[in-house]
């Protein structure tokens, strides 16, 4: 929700009006409380009665609102509390702090999907395969400072929703369009995947603690899923985006420990005798070979995620005009990545140099780790990795799933008027965990369909920064900033078209098997 504070001004008073259009805009707000504040708006306008106010009588008076004046200007803004914000998961808290906000985009940045990364290098080998993914590291880098920026406009709207500063950028239609499916797959879908890779880690965990000798009867696949959603949701109660720091900080641990832990064994077990760095089969067509390499491009691209969640995570903080939000967050962002980057790069480059071609495509190198090296490599070190996670899917859950709690919640409150009680808060988050677990038994094979759908939502991380920054920014035309946000923009927007492709082509002539409440 919105909230724009205009001031006008006549010879006999001043009149303070406020404009709330029904959007779930946050507005730009100084931390006064728990509750959003809004505070927007020129300096305050010197009053007519500082100058008519002249007899010594008034001076005490004078003096007073001369005070008030000089505090509003030095702040910068009026403030207004907001109140739907304040019932909402994402804005309910304004504590947020540089410290969250690093908790927060390390636990959403590092994923599972950072264990493939050297898929990608066997069909660039090594040159471009270092190229592309530094390359792809600066410029989502560079699209995040674009959305810190954004996050707060000129006109005093704070953007604490990616879908609603799409819509200011794009027009309400047209952004509803372009981000909302995306958006909706990288929250939901994400968490859909977190229960089928959480599930299935701990069904591996449970093998390799247990061993073949176990009399201890092994759950199916499908009750490890129930196991993995009824924690999910245990921890799903905590009320908002700000009180689950804790657990994003476990969260971020637990991803830099496994992602660490892989390639440093993994490095330290040595090459695989039959290790080759050879390009893809040469019998290979050149159409076929192309879209390879698209596909590859597109396993770098997927590996630097959330930033659906960069400007939710920038609207838990407190800002004014003296102290934007912008500041400790950028501040947050960048520590985080110098940590992503540390892990992301030995974990590609390390290990393709161990297992170069014979990496496995499902699994990347959790599989490689089980396949070589699960009999010179003790139990404790095969099983901590599994465990590292289930912990870390547990704790991204949180942080993926709230945008879905924040807009299933906002639906309520436009509609009642009034906060959430406590069972119907509880009720939206067991109901989305509940349809999260039944997708993931329902289409089991959705992990095969990930490029394809991640090739549609690619823009949001590379192209919809660059295009809103040149739309809302309005840089001057052919101007060094204009002609490099357009580049990007659409270059990022034709590198989903390619990826899309690249996926659509390996379905076409690999297949899929599709089965239907059959996990395996």
């Amino acid at each position: 929700m919105g909230e724009v504070v205009e001031i006008q001004s006549s010879p006999a008073a001043q009149t303070l009006n406020v404009a709330a259009p029904p959007l779930q805009l946050d507005c730009r707000s100084i931390s006064m409380s728990r509750s959003p504040l809004l505070d927007s708006a020129p300096k305050t306008p010197k009053s007519p009665f500082v100058t008519r106010l002249m007899t010594p009588v008034a001076s005490p008076m004078k003096k007073a609102i001369a005070s008030m004046q000089s505090y509003l200007e030095e702040v910068g803004h009026f403030t207004k509390l907001d109140p739907q914000e304040a019932w909402l998961p994402i804005t309910e808290s304004r504590n947020g702090n540089a410290y969250y906000a690093a908790f927060h985009t390390l636990c959403s940045g590092i994923g599972f999907q950072a264990l493939v990364l050297p898929l990608a290098f066997i069909t660039l080998g090594w040159a471009w395969g270092v190229i592309c993914l530094s390359l792809a590291f600066i410029w989502q880098l560079y699209t995040l400072w674009l959305l810190i920026q954004l996050h707060e406009s000129e006109s005093g709207i704070r953007y604490s929703r990616y879908l609603r500063l799409s819509m200011a950028a794009f027009g309400e239609k047209l952004g509803k369009l372009l981000a909302l499916f995306p958006i909706m797959y990288l929250s939901g879908g994400s968490c859909v995947t977190l229960i089928m890779v959480g599930g299935g880690t701990m069904k591996i965990f449970f093998q390799i603690v247990c061993g073949n000798t176990c009399s201890v009867k092994p759950l199916t696949l499908v009750e490890w899923y129930v196991v993995f959603t009824c924690l999910a949701i245990i921890l799903a109660q905590l009320p908002n985006l700000n009180s689950i720091a804790g657990v994003s900080l476990v969260g971020a641990i637990t991803a830099v420990s496994y992602c660490s832990l892989i390639w440093i064994v993994s490095v330290i077990q040595g090459r695989q005798e039959s290790v080759s760095y050879d390009p893809p089969d040469e019998a290979k067509s050149q159409l076929t070979r192309l879209f390879d390499t698209f596909n590859a491009l597109g396993i770098i691209a997927f590996a630097f995620r959330g930033h659906n969640l960069v400007l939710e995570i920038q609207g838990t903080m407190p800002s004014s005009g003296k102290h934007p939000s912008r500041l400790p967050m950028w501040r947050g962002v960048m520590f985080a990545y110098m940590i992503v980057a540390a892990c992301l790069f030995p974990l590609a480059i390390g290990g393709y140099w161990v297992y170069g071609s014979l990496m496995p495509e499902n699994g990347g190198m959790l599989s490689a780790l089980y396949k070589y090296h699960e009999h010179d490599t003790s139990k404790f070190l095969l099983g901590l990795p599994s465990l590292l996670i289930v912990v870390n899917s547990l704790s991204s859950f949180q942080i993926y799933a709230m945008p879905v709690f924040d807009n299933l919640e906002f639906k309520y409150t436009s509609k009642w008027s009034r906060p959430c009680p406590r069972w119907v808060r509880t009720g939206i988050r067991v109901f989305f965990g509940c349809l999260a677990f039944f997708i993931s038994v329902a289409l089991p094979f959705l992990p095969s369909l990930a490029g394809l759908i991640g090739g549609i939502a690619l823009p949001i991380t590379l192209a919809y920064p660059c295009l809103m920054w040149v739309i809302i920014k309005k840089p001057q035309k052919y101007s060094p900033c204009w002609c490099l946000n357009w580049a990007l923009g659409v270059l990022g927007m034709a590198l989903s078209v390619l990826v899309t492709t690249g996926a659509i082509w390996g379905i076409v002539t690999k297949g899929i098997k599709i089965h239907f409440f059959n996990p395996r």
